[in-house]
């Protein structure tokens, strides 16, 4: 059996579409780490409860705002987890009747990428907002840092989206 260019080229090409499968268990384990976020965030709000009458305003406040950033960070991963699967392995089938998002099928990977900067922006906004109402107990030189790094993550969300838009703004127009 002779195989020939152009057979070979098919095989190859089949091979590598179907190699996109092995990102399904990676997606999977993602929603592992979705449970691991809220057997944390329940963790955390049965401490909060179970110390309300002695614990300081400002630490349920902080408390609180962990919770906050829990709360980010999984819905940062629900985003990844299902556009990612439908942009890179498969289509979501769901049935009419059934619960739908809103944006299931809108994402591509650009306005993810997008929605995941923005995501870590709000996350580290918690975060400095958690370190200055520390501030009393955090060196200067360290609080600084904080502030570069946060501005870093603004200015590249900024930057990202400022090119997303000079690159792709007018492909989507034209696909809507």
């Amino acid at each position: 059996m002779k195989i020939t260019a152009g057979r070979l080229e098919r095989a190859i090409e089949k091979l590598l579409f179907s190699s996109r499968w092995i990102l399904a268990p990676v997606y999977v384990g993602m929603s592992l780490a979705l449970v691991a976020l809220g057997v944390k965030f329940f963790q955390e709000v049965f401490h909060v409860l179970s110390h309300i009458w002695t614990m300081q305003e400002s630490e349920m406040v902080l408390t609180i705002l962990a919770l906050i950033d829990m709360v980010l960070v999984a819905s940062l991963v629900v985003m990844v987890m299902f556009s990612g699967y439908e942009n890179f392995v498969s289509r979501i089938d769901i049935d009419d009747d059934a619960e739908k998002l809103g944006w299931l099928g809108k994402l591509d990977a650009g306005t993810l990428k997008l929605k995941v900067a923005a995501s870590i922006v709000a996350i580290s906004s918690i975060h400095l907002l958690r370190a200055f109402m520390n501030a009393s107990e955090i060196p200067n030189d360290k609080l600084m840092w904080y502030v570069i790094i946060h501005l870093t993550f603004v200015v590249s969300a900024v930057m990202m989206g400022l090119l997303d838009k000079l690159s792709f703004a007018g492909h989507r127009e034209r696909e809507h």
